[in-house]
């Protein structure tokens, strides 16, 4: 898919991921609306940045979880657009054990489902309403971001970083990654990009990272093959991958973790044998 000229829709696009990729998307020519809620101050950041590509780029304020708002969401995106050929169905709200503690802390009455509605309903509401626009262009791509916390739950070194209903969410996400691609086919791509341990998001420049002891630190990247996290320029180009370079590929989920999935097993040196 050529992006320049593309119409494409960011959710979460306050700060981190989001805004990176709304960022590179208008760079490479796409016309982009972004979507914001929370981080007021983050969210005036990136529309400067924003409108430094141009008066077409825009950004509004919706809370994803409410029916009602993104309904009033794609009026908008209907009346200036008419159709839709981009999707990133960024949206999540994690809640790191290191942070909340247990759900059955006072503080917590709501965290489960603040954890569901967002990461999950969220997704689901937004992709519902979209795809009618999306079937209206020749060709669509949806990529929807996700967790490893959907695989390996709250276990291991990630314990402390993916709690249970977030790791829930993000366990049926991939489910609706396939029904999804069934549903737009054939002329729009679904595709899922698992994300590990990646700064802005579950690393370096998280409240929860900054609340580890240098130990735990040193778990989680041992259990990491490649032993390090990722980088947003990293994600931003998987992403562009998936929309403009994966042609023939839906229904996917690309996991891009640097191995942490792999990483609490290694492979012993071959025995010599008896022969």
């Amino acid at each position: 898919m050529e992006i320049k000229g593309k119409k494409a829709l960011i959710l979460g696009a306050a700060k981190g991921l989001g805004k990176a990729i709304a960022l590179e998307l208008a760079a490479a020519g796409a016309t982009v609306l972004c979507t914001y809620y929370d981080w007021p101050e983050d969210a005036a950041q990136m529309q400067e940045e924003l409108a430094g590509f141009g008066a077409t780029h825009s950004a509004m304020r919706v809370d994803l979880r409410e029916s009602e708002q993104v309904a009033d969401l794609f009026d908008r995106v209907r009346e200036r657009f008419g159709s839709l050929d981009i999707l990133i169905n960024n949206i999540e709200r994690g809640g790191m054990p290191v942070v909340h503690g247990a759900y059955d802390r006072p503080a917590n009455r709501v965290q489960w489902d603040l954890e569901l509605a967002t990461t999950l309903k969220a997704k689901w509401l937004v992709f519902h309403a979209a795809l009618p626009l999306l079937k209206k262009a020749p060709e669509a791509a949806v990529v929807t971001l996700s967790s490893i916390a959907g695989v390996v739950g709250r276990s291991g070194p990630a314990a402390l970083l993916f709690n249970d209903g977030y790791a829930a969410a993000n366990r049926a996400v991939s489910a609706f990654t396939e029904t999804w691609a069934r549903e737009a086919a054939p002329t729009v791509r679904v595709n899922e990009l698992m994300l590990g341990l990646v700064e802005t998001r579950h690393a370096e420049n998280t409240r929860g990272w900054d609340l580890l002891g240098a130990e735990e630190k040193g778990k989680l990247l041992d259990h990491t093959l490649l032993r390090r996290t990722g980088r947003l320029e990293e994600v931003v180009r998987a992403v562009l991958f998936l929309v403009r370079d994966a042609t023939f590929m839906t229904g996917s989920v690309v996991r891009m973790d640097g191995g942490y999935v792999l990483g609490g097993d290694h492979v012993p040196d071959m025995p010599v044998g008896v022969l």
